[in-house]
């Protein structure tokens, strides 16, 4: 099935080793993408169906970057997000949650 919509977030992993002369932390970018498809929306690890979708929202920070929550059946999902996602977001209402009120 084609995507409607893709949002990119990112996670950021953190290692903290111990070093001779201390600690030393150590922190990756991983940028991942929510995908946005008639039946689901996909993240890196977790699959969602669409009917297990209630809503999206989104709180941005002063510095453009912001979280993205994802509510499901099975609780909220947040995300870290650097672009704004209105787009996916309407993405959803438009193509997707029409469709659930059909079932």
């Amino acid at each position: 099935m084609n995507q409607i919509a893709v949002q990119p977030y990112y996670k950021v992993e953190r290692k903290i080793e111990r070093k001779s002369d201390g600690l030393e932390q150590q922190h990756w970018i991983d940028e991942r993408m929510l995908i946005l498809y008639q039946d689901r929306v996909t993240t890196h690890r977790r699959e969602f169906a669409i009917l297990d979708v209630f809503d999206m929202s989104y709180r941005t920070f002063s510095d453009g970057e912001g979280f993205f929550y994802l509510h499901t059946r099975k609780g909220v999902f947040s995300y870290m997000i650097r672009e704004d996602p209105s787009l996916f977001i309407q993405a959803f209402k438009d193509y997707a949650k029409p469709r659930l009120h059909l079932k």
